[in-house]
């Protein structure tokens, strides 16, 4: 199976110390965001965990435990590095970090298992297309060499958007296309195939990969061993990825970016991470007396008989 731990919170840069103890421990509590007295027990253990997937603006606080548990697991990372400031990512780190940090990571798993994200991508308010070639440029020049891939998308306007980061909008069709036919040519200058994330195929004939951003076929190079697996339920409908189960929590990422859709308001951000006990097997808060903990059912997807490299 796999544990993902960015689809919801950055777990790498505020709860390094948290996600390294529950290693530690073996398992660790997720309460479903829709009910929550229902909480699933996830087993940590390599071997029935396949991989491991972070994702994350700040890799940095995690980097003291990479020599621990964590060592322990195969991985797959995903670092995004944009081209805004602190107008759009107040707590995000200074790029020259994250990009340091970046490579680390590279130097210990590979380049085919850490790819850049560069999302969502938006106009307005001073973010225009030669903005974001001349921002994507100095990105991929410090990359090339750690990473073979980068994966775009374009900005999602819900509602909660709208209201937090007003002035910005997606590109329209056109833009995306005159955007990305010049992103491809940089990406390409830096040995970097571009991926798209549910984006629909009109950026695949400019040499887009369309096929989703974590799909089994990505995961299987990051690791190097063939997996076995069916689509899961937990997939979207236009998403071919092998997104995996989730251990982080909704309105917990203390990064605020403008643009985000998994945090709702800033004060229930810092309400919610004053919760958070790095001790905790749940990731915010405590046990609770209604609580139904159910075992998730969780096999392994390595076909040990087929490897890559």
């Amino acid at each position: 199976m796999i544990i993902s731990t960015g689809m919801r919170t950055d777990i790498p840069a505020f709860y390094a110390k948290w996600f390294a103890g529950r290693l530690k421990d073996g398992f660790v509590y997720v309460r479903n965001p829709y009910y929550k007295n229902q909480v699933t027990k996830y087993v940590l253990n390599p071997k029935v965990v396949d991989c491991i997937c972070f994702c994350t603006k700040n890799p940095t606080p995690i980097l003291e435990y990479l020599d621990g548990e964590i060592s322990k697991y195969r991985q797959f990372w995903f670092v995004t590095i944009t081209a805004y400031g602190k107008d759009y990512e107040p707590n995000v780190p200074e790029r020259t970090k994250v990009i340091e940090a970046f490579k680390e990571i590279s130097n210990r798993v590979g380049p085919n298992a850490i790819h850049w994200r560069y999302d969502p991508i938006f106009y307005g308010n001073g973010y225009d297309k030669q903005k974001h070639i001349e921002e994507f440029t100095q990105i991929a020049t410090a990359l090339k060499g750690y990473t073979n891939e980068c994966v775009i998308s374009i900005l999602d306007l819900y509602e909660k958007v709208k209201r937090n980061a007003p002035g910005i909008y997606p590109p329209s069709k056109d833009e995306q296309i005159e955007l990305v036919k010049e992103l491809v040519k940089i990406a390409n200058d830096n040995n970097i195939k571009i991926r798209s994330c549910c984006e629909g195929t009109h950026l695949a004939p400019l040499g887009v990969d369309v096929s989703g951003c974590q799909t089994k076929e990505v995961i299987e190079n990051a690791i190097g061993l063939k997996l076995k697996v069916s689509k899961t339920k937990n997939q979207r409908a236009v998403c071919n990825c092998l997104l995996g189960s989730d251990i982080g929590v909704y309105n917990t990422c203390g990064h605020l970016c403008k643009y985000c859709y998994a945090n709702m308001d800033k004060q229930i951000v810092l309400d919610n991470m004053k919760k958070h006990n790095p001790n905790s097997p749940f990731l915010i808060g405590e046990s609770e007396k209604d609580d139904k903990i159910t075992e998730a059912k969780q096999v392994s997807y390595i076909n040990s008989q087929l490897t890559l490299f």
